[in-house]
């Protein structure tokens, strides 16, 4: 007990200030109250273990100071006259790392300051933060945070899309504007930013001797609590602001949900989607998922943009889709250079769906998010084909009878859908908007 109360006092002054060791023994012997001879080699072990870019939890040095030899040795060998003589009690401020001295964010240092930045009270901030994970054991619907629809692909996986409620959608939102807005993504990122779209994310790779795609599976679930926690610290937040921050842009799934799907899957791909989504991640449906998964892979796009240029390639990424291209050179070498992009993906923490992967010389359609790359970004013929046949089949039997997945903004639906053809082709969108305004929506 005695060991963990200096570890506890320790931790806090080793975390108090700025990564040098100089400092960070003055601070332990202010701690400690006098120079112990084995402060400074504890010192700059911990300095050594925790030189990353982001400040480490305070329970993570108090495990490392539990389990450093020198320390033990120190707390028994001089455990009649070891003393706290001061608790380093300095206030909490931002500590952004190296790479985010940039990001203009706002300033909030305390559990309070974000409660006032949110409009909430501290009470209202630890219900929807929920760090305890109480949300995923509550049976009662108006007690959950999350509206919740299973969705099953065409491959057998199971998709969940969490919708965040009205109150806690709000709070997201003011995150994403507020914070999340002001830090800036990878350039090879086009997936939920504005003025990029799926069209900028397949341009560059048209006209190309090979077209390397892959895909990530369980993008957003995959990114834990633990990992948007982190990436607040980053920023500078304190650990229990981070914690707060990270705890309401994520979410754990409770288990009531897989009972009775309806869906007819079979018990392995339920199994596997309850243990996925039962643990806190980024639920796909916040407002503030696709830009923190774009953040969150920043690191992985320098690494996979640096890997293309080496190989005469051209990256880009649209959410878990990604894409290379290049010419004859790379085209030699492609088999090669997607099993070391899929390496790099996973040293990042992220999965490859390797059979999905397809590597696309011009002999064959090069497609990439739906669209085609070959000699320019079209959309596909067959998908032109159905939207104009179901634009027909709403102008002679009704537009009402056409709507079988229940749009309740029908009308809306198909023009967005028609306006998706003209920003592509403008040609092909030009005929299927004639046949559009030939529907009686009344």
């Amino acid at each position: 007990m005695r060991n963990r109360i200096f570890a506890d006092a320790l931790a806090t002054s080793f975390l108090a200030g700025e990564l040098s060791l100089e400092e960070t023994v003055a601070r332990a012997t202010r701690t400690l109250g006098k120079t112990w001879p084995w402060l400074r080699s504890v010192a700059k072990r911990y300095l050594t273990v925790f030189n990353g870019p982001t400040p480490p939890r305070h329970q993570e040095v108090v495990r490392f100071l539990l389990r450093n030899a020198v320390f033990q040795t120190a707390c028994a060998k001089y455990s009649s006259v070891l003393r706290v003589h001061q608790w380093i009690a300095e206030p909490m401020r931002m500590r952004p790392a190296k790479a985010a001295l940039e990001w203009h964010v706002p300033p909030i240092t305390t559990t309070g300051d974000l409660a006032d930045w949110l409009g909430l009270t501290v009470s209202e901030l630890d219900w929807f933060a929920d760090l305890k994970g109480l949300g995923s054991k509550r049976s009662a619907k108006r007690l959950r945070h999350y509206h919740y629809r299973i969705l099953a692909k065409e491959s057998g996986n199971i998709r969940l899309i969490e919708a965040p409620k009205t109150r806690l959608k709000e709070l997201q939102q003011k995150i994403l504007r507020g914070i999340l807005e002001k830090i800036p993504v990878h350039e090879a990122a086009h997936g939920f930013r504005i003025g990029r779209s799926i069209q900028t994310f397949v341009a560059p790779h048209t006209g190309r001797h090979v077209v390397v795609r892959m895909d990530l599976r369980d993008f957003f679930p995959s990114l834990s609590a633990a990992r948007m926690q982190t990436f607040f610290r980053t920023a500078g937040y304190p650990e229990e602001v981070a914690d707060l921050l990270g705890g309401i842009c994520t979410n754990a799934a409770p288990l009531e949900i897989w009972r009775d799907t309806g869906l007819g899957a079979d018990r392995r791909s339920l199994r596997e989607a309850h243990d996925l989504y039962s643990r806190p991640h980024l639920p796909q449906g916040a407002p503030t998922s696709p830009a923190l998964a774009n953040l969150c892979f920043y690191r992985a796009d320098c690494r996979l943009a640096g890997l293309a240029k080496a190989a005469g390639a051209v990256y880009t990424r649209y959410a878990d889709d990604l894409a290379f291209s290049g010419g004859q050179e790379f085209e030699r070498g492609a088999e090669r250079f997607s099993i070391h992009a899929a390496a790099i993906v996973m040293e990042e923490g992220f999965q490859v769906r390797h059979r999905k992967t397809r590597i696309m010389r011009q002999s064959v359609r090069q497609q990439l998010a739906g669209l085609i790359a070959n000699q320019r970004v079209n959309v596909r013929r067959a998908d032109f084909d159905r939207l104009k046949a179901l634009l027909t089949n709403c102008v002679r039997h009704g537009p009402s009878s056409q709507n079988h997945e229940g749009h309740d903004r029908w009308q809306e639906h198909l023009k967005g859908r028609v306006g998706f053809v003209e920003s592509i082709n403008p040609a092909r969108g030009q005929r299927l908007r004639a046949v559009f305004e030939q529907i009686d929506w009344k």
